[in-house]
């Protein structure tokens, strides 16, 4: 009967890898097609491996500067992100007040607004920004990062909040005796020791940064300042009638995002594990 019901439960497995894993190979299989084979048969392995539509999809999506521009703004944001998010809970959970629990709960609460609603409100005060105090928030690389600091910082927040409770407050203390400043006190001895929800905040961060569209559509408008998903877009919507070209693009959209879960991966698994433990 437990030899049953393991087959059963390997081949429910397979079959949903199988659901999962084939939109990939279509895609990938595609991009090195001749249009008359792709027509001709969709799952078919290609006569030839070329890579000509690879090189006409990064030539025509400007694949190198949008690549560029997307880690500009994923590295700044995950930077920006830890170190004040991680700072903000230290001081929420050592400060023990009204006040600092009702901040707690304000970030808390901002949580479940749904980015939507804050679409037209957010782009109003950009703009009154740019207008009347002349700082360049739109169409800028520095003010979509500023705007993702805003929207990221509230879950850094809560994850950061629970795990530094843990944290025994008796090192700090000894630090402070022997001198140390309050700064010191929360480089030296806290923040090594929140390495494993730094980490999982800083994968959380770069994957919905690296794979949002939403937002820097509504700040970017300059065709060189295009993030890759938003590049990807434009450009899937200009070539979806040559499909070769359009599934070579969509390939090296999704090759940084597999060599960074390759490279992550323990870090991924780790980090549930021991927050789990947390």
């Amino acid at each position: 009967m437990r030899r049953t019901s393991r087959a059963i439960y390997s081949i429910l497995l397979v079959v949903l890898a199988l659901i999962f894993l084939s939109p990939i190979y279509i895609m990938i299989v595609n991009s090195f097609k001749t249009r008359a084979e792709l027509y001709n048969n969709a799952l078919a392995l290609p006569e030839s491996f070329s890579l000509q539509y690879f090189e006409a999809a990064m030539k025509k999506m400007n694949f190198l500067t949008v690549l560029g521009n997307s880690a500009f703004v994923t590295v700044g944001t995950v930077v920006f992100v830890v170190i004040l998010s991680s700072m903000t809970a230290w001081m929420l959970v050592r400060t023990d007040n009204k006040l600092s629990k009702f901040m707690f709960m304000a970030f808390i609460s901002t949580m479940l607004i749904p980015f939507q609603t804050l679409m037209m409100p957010l782009m109003q005060v950009m703009d009154w920004i740019r207008t009347h105090l002349h700082i360049p928030m739109l169409n800028t690389h520095g003010g979509l990062i500023f705007m993702n600091i805003g929207f990221h910082a509230s879950i850094a927040v809560f994850l950061y909040h629970g795990f530094i409770k843990s944290v025994p407050i008796a090192l700090e203390e000894a630090a402070t005796l022997d001198g140390c400043s309050k700064f010191g006190v929360f480089w030296r001895i806290v923040f090594p020791m929140l390495k494993t929800i730094t980490i999982t905040v800083a994968i959380l961060d770069v994957i919905s940064t690296w794979n949002d569209y939403l937002l820097p559509s509504l700040v970017l408008s300059d065709k060189g300042l295009r993030t890759i998903q938003l590049s990807t877009f434009y450009f899937f919507g200009e070539f979806t009638i040559v499909w070769n070209q359009a599934m070579a693009g969509l390939t090296l959209t999704i090759i940084p995002v597999v060599i960074f879960y390759a490279i992550a991966q323990k870090y991924i698994i780790k980090g549930i594990a021991e927050g789990a433990v947390k």
